[in-house]
């Protein structure tokens, strides 16, 4: 028995402390469009930053990095699903005797409005603020001097943290904001740590009894150099992975508490190098030791040429696959440097997940430079007929602070709308040189609306149904989710959630106070409204997808996306025949095999 004290993880006895130091770590949301921070009651995914910040926070409990007399208290709010309540955060702080840091991790720079909105009030009681992650790291890194709004937040006392916060990053924040010394800037981005063998991105069960999946990463940083992106500024081009043992703590530390779907947020699995062991061990706890889990992976379109790899990943539980298509118009690819996306390659990629049953869901992008919205409309409609994707994930091109995209974009002097909240890729924050403002911004929805027709959703289905899948019900979710419930709510599909919750107070400044007898009555009649839309809309999907998978006849149905590849299909596809890039890219793919089969011959 320890009298006196309390055991850590690691077997250290702390003393009876003396004195207390909360630890709030919050993961803000966004504003809806009418100013409403986006909660929900239950949502699908809680963010990996918070999840990783946890785990540092509780190593620097473990570590009594405040010294041996000092408590420190941790905890998660992640504000899809969890309202931060300034007065009651406040109240046990000043119980627990006054000294506490509120951390806003994992910050994009949508949610940096709403970021500051949660630090204000804090300030305002003396209670020390720190802000990191995607914003606040790749403008640092990217551009000359910091955007204004990082200046304002300097300038409020706003301790800005730069780079990640493993291996010890941490502890010099936490020792200052105790100390009551918080510096501006903390700028780890020149020594991004080793996480072979760092803490490891968990949460509580607390925090986890609203989500659907949990998040981690088993791998950070990326080879390539799309413009558009902020992960290769911010994570950098070398790659960094955990071991094989932190993996299996983290599904073991979530299994214990009753969590059995995960999301790994690497930006592309495929290209981990200890991919094959990675899986062969979740392969083991699944079919060894009868651990039932499933994941949701993301990886590019060049993995299906990895002997062995969507074989494996099948075995060891993944079931859904995201994947970075972006475009299916070769000049757009290479404008954006996407360089190692081939369309000749996307097929045969597709076909290859579906001999699995994997649920595909293609990132796709709108606004490059050469669209028009002739092309786009064009494009959407030939992977409807040509590509057996199943859900499309429509973002609009978007210059992230952060990306080089948006450093060129402000070298070059363009307009960018100033208003971070629209920064969701969901939002045009441009104008484009060939589609009007007002053309663009209804062509989102008509992209959307063409792609998620109900027509298109029971092709999707006919053909998961001829292919064998047995995932009817999760197919008809995901397209609910992606189609229809973002239309009826107004809000980007990885935003959502179950059940909208607002809060009158929490409106955005700037914006006035509703009434309350107009609020509450609207508020619970479009919380209804929209329940309503959803709940009937799953019925009948649900009752579509029982029907075609029911069908004795279902394995007769076949269309052009769901045949395997023939030799005449680059002449014919539209995929290869509507641009001059997809020309070009069947000519240089009819060379290199050229070369290959002469090469061959002469062995």
């Amino acid at each position: 028995m320890i009298r006196g004290g309390r055991l850590t993880r690691s077997g250290r006895v702390i003393v009876k402390s003396t004195e207390v130091f909360n630890i709030i770590l919050i993961k803000a949301t966004r504003y809806d469009e009418e100013g409403y921070p986006i909660h929900w009651a239950r949502s699908w995914v809680p963010a990996n930053s918070l999840a990783c910040m946890y785990g540092i926070a509780e190593d620097c409990s473990d570590r009594q990095v405040l010294g041996k007399n000092v408590e420190i208290r941790i905890t998660t709010i992640d504000e899809i699903t969890e309202r931060v309540n300034h007065s009651k955060l406040l109240k046990r702080i000043r119980k627990d005797g006054g000294k506490a840091l509120i951390a806003l991790v994992g910050v994009q720079s949508n949610q940096f409005p709403r970021s500051m909105h949660i630090a204000d009030k804090f300030l305002a009681a003396d209670i020390p603020v720190c802000i990191g992650g995607f914003h606040v790291s790749g403008c640092y890194r990217m551009l000359d001097e910091m955007p204004v709004e990082m200046k304002e937040a300097r300038d409020k006392g706003i301790g800005l943290f730069i780079g990640e916060a493993e291996n010890g990053a941490f502890d010099e924040v936490l020792c200052d904001a105790h100390a009551g010394t918080l510096k501006p800037v903390y700028d780890h981005s020149a020594n991004l740590p080793e996480i072979e063998n760092a803490t490891i991105p968990k949460l509580p069960a607390t925090a986890m009894k609203n989500e659907i999946y949990a998040s981690f990463d088993v791998g950070r940083g990326c080879p390539f150099e799309c413009s558009f992106c902020c992960i290769i500024n911010v994570q950098g081009r070398t790659s960094r992975f955990r071991g094989i043992e932190a993996l299996e703590k983290i599904i073991r530390h979530y299994e214990s508490i009753g969590v059995h779907r995960f999301f790994i947020t690497d930006d592309n699995f495929a290209r981990n190098r200890n991919w094959e062991a990675i899986l062969d061990h979740l392969i083991h706890l699944r079919e060894n030791e009868k651990m039932d889990f499933s994941m949701i992976i993301q990886v590019d379109t060049l993995c299906h040429k990895i002997p062995g790899f969507i074989e494996k990943c099948a075995r060891a539980g993944v079931n859904q696959a995201f994947i970075g298509l972006e475009n299916i118009n070769p000049d757009n690819l290479a404008a954006s440097k996407k360089r190692q996306n081939k369309i000749t390659d996307y097929r045969d990629m597709m076909l290859a997940w579906k001999k699995y049953h994997t649920i595909l869901y293609g990132g796709y992008i709108i606004g490059f430079p050469n669209d028009t919205r002739e092309s786009v409309l064009r494009d959407v409609e030939i992977i409807k007929r040509e590509l057996p994707i199943d859900i499309l994930n429509l973002t609009i091109l978007t210059p992230l602070p952060g990306s080089e995209d948006h450093k060129r974009a402000l070298a070059r002097g363009d307009w960018m709308d100033p208003d971070l909240n629209k920064y969701d890729l969901t939002h045009r924050v441009f104008h484009h040189p060939n589609i009007s403002d007002a053309e663009f911004d209804h062509l989102y929805e008509e992209v959307g609306k063409s792609f998620y027709s109900l027509e298109h959703c029971k092709t999707i289905m006919k053909r998961a149904a001829a292919l064998g899948s047995d995932r009817r019900y999760m197919t008809a979710g995901r397209l609910l989710q992606f189609g229809y419930q973002t239309r009826f709510t107004r809000i980007a599909a990885l935003d959502v959630g179950v059940l909208r919750k607002r809060y009158r107070k929490d409106r955005r400044p700037g914006i006035p106070l509703e009434n309350p007898a107009r609020f509450y009555p609207r508020v619970i009649w479009s919380a209804l409204s929209e329940m309503v839309k959803i709940t009937a809309s799953w019925f009948y999907f649900k009752h579509l997808a029982k029907n075609i998978f029911a069908d004795p006849r279902k394995q007769e149905y076949t269309d052009l996306a769901i045949q395997p590849a023939g030799s005449d299909e680059y002449d014919r596809l539209g995929l290869y025949q509507s641009t001059r890039g997809g020309t070009e890219a069947v000519e240089k793919y009819r060379r290199q095999r050229e070369i290959i089969k002469a090469a061959t011959a002469a062995e």
